[in-house]
């Protein structure tokens, strides 16, 4: 496990995402990821709208989706699947710590599934 600090958690609102890019060893270039608190639970998954290269992170935050503010495309926040068209492809998803109030992203973990 390869945990990279995000944010402090009292920087997240509810309702609210977080765009951040973080390195991975081994990688040219960062990977962005986006940070979305929802129900007061944290999760992590890939900046990076499945349909069109646009920031998740610059969407609507709700009910456990986040919106695409581009075409309306909605994805799971859990499991980073699309909930309506145009996207057709998930989105990966990273397992979130959260540790004396900072979170974490594990973006190793999803390089191994």
């Amino acid at each position: 496990m390869t945990l990279q600090r995000v944010c402090a958690l009292d920087e997240l609102g509810e309702g609210s995402a977080l765009g951040v890019e973080l390195d991975v060893p081994g990688q040219d270039e960062p990977t962005p990821v986006c940070v979305a608190l929802t129900g007061g639970n944290v999760y992590a998954l890939r900046d990076e709208c499945s349909h069109q290269d646009v920031r998740l992170s610059d969407g609507e935050v709700e009910g456990g989706k986040i919106e695409c503010w581009l075409h309306g495309s909605q994805f799971d926040l859990e499991s980073g699947k699309p909930t309506c068209l145009p996207a057709i492809d998930p989105v990966p998803t990273y397992p979130v710590t959260i540790e004396s109030g900072d979170v974490f992203v594990d973006l190793a973990a999803a390089e191994q599934k």
